[in-house]
């Protein structure tokens, strides 16, 4: 099954373009609900749903990873309503987009590895979704909106309810300046008596909601929350040590779950990398330097590819500098950043000697 499916997504893929405006329509026109699932504007949405449904669908044989994401995955769409008929609609629109674009390629056997690996996608999320209690999504207060950089902002919301997270989760969120373009943002503090969550935006090119959220967001904006998504934590009673490795905002996870261990009284050791093209990059840098100084458990060592010679600093990418020290046998190893850098170094990790089951990151990017 996995492998007819990876062989006609290689000869599809070319037609993802065609194949997104396919399956758009047919999703529309069998269940017209769904519509207002999606930005108005389709263009800013078209493709990626495609692209997620297949990444997801090639990853049936690795079900350890698999499961408790789409589980997760599962729970996080209540906050758009969806219900079994929608499943059957997204099979439908799949299945026929790829077959009208694959042409003879599309046999009775490839269709039945498709049908097959949905079938086990939606059965997965659709039993998530029922057995949750919680809200479908949350709705939160702009507290407070804070400018650190030209591109990058601090967040602090305060939810209408507790949100159940845990350090080292994300969260789909909806701002009023973007209506129904859901992102994921990760808080960067451990949950608080008070429910606030603090997020860090930074704005990148092409980024709709980021840079809304850069530039417009003001105190009292509505913001809708949806459930919480992710595996990243801490084993505190596991007896190994942990090593952090973050690129940019992709510290944020990792500075809630430092929130949550500055609560207890022992911890493992935590040595983490923090890294970036800049200085200025490492814009929560001296934040972490005052958690360690008061923390003796914890190492922060700061990484810049560029400005060679600033004292204190390592120099080169995060991939290049972590494996300097090594494989980091009897380490747990948590990875948080861009796509490009925890491929980077994972791969980089992997080549030094460091063993897969050690390393966690949340790989899964669905927009």
């Amino acid at each position: 099954m996995v492998r007819l499916i990876r062989d006609t997504w290689a000869k599809a893929e070319p037609y993802t373009p065609e194949i997104s405006q396919f399956f758009y329509g047919m999703l529309f026109t069998l269940a017209p609900a769904t519509r207002d699932f999606f930005p108005i504007n389709m263009e800013v949405q078209r493709g990626r749903l495609v692209r997620a449904l297949v990444h997801i669908v090639q990853m049936v044989d690795r079900p350890d990873d698999l499961v408790p994401f789409l589980r997760q995955l599962g729970r996080d769409h209540r906050k758009f309503g969806v219900i079994p008929n929608h499943y059957e609609a997204v099979g439908t629109a799949l299945l026929a987009a790829l077959k009208t674009n694959l042409g003879p390629e599309w046999t009775p056997e490839v269709e039945r590895a498709w049908a097959e690996a949905f079938t086990i996608i939606a059965r997965a999320m659709q039993e998530a979704a029922a057995a949750d209690r919680h809200p479908g999504s949350w709705t939160a207060t702009v507290a407070e909106h804070r400018r650190l950089t030209w591109d990058l902002a601090l967040v602090l919301v305060e939810p209408d309810q507790p949100v159940p997270y845990q350090a080292g989760q994300y969260l789909s969120v909806e701002v009023p300046q973007r209506p129904r373009l859901w992102r994921y943002l990760s808080p960067a503090n451990a949950p608080r008596e008070d429910g606030s969550i603090e997020f860090h935006i930074r704005a990148v090119d092409g980024g709709w909601v980021s840079r809304a959220i850069v530039s417009h967001t003001a105190q009292g904006d509505r913001w809708r929350l949806g459930p919480p998504l992710g595996r990243l934590t801490v084993d505190r009673e596991s007896g190994r040590d942990v090593l952090m490795i973050a690129g940019g905002t992709g510290v944020a996870p990792l500075r809630a779950m430092l929130d949550d261990l500055a609560q207890w009284g022992e911890n493992p050791k935590v040595k983490l990398f923090y890294g970036g093209r800049d200085r200025e990059d490492l814009y929560d840098l001296e934040e972490l330097r005052s958690l360690a100084a008061v923390n003796p458990w914890l190492t922060v060592v700061p990484v810049v590819e560029n400005n060679p010679g600033l004292p204190g600093f390592e120099q080169g990418t995060l991939a290049e500098v972590v494996t300097k020290y090594g494989a980091w046998p009897k380490h747990d190893v948590l990875v948080s950043g861009s796509p490009g850098m925890i491929r980077a170094t994972v791969s980089r990790m992997l080549v030094a000697g460091t063993a897969l089951d050690q390393i966690k990151y949340d790989p899964f990017t669905i927009d």
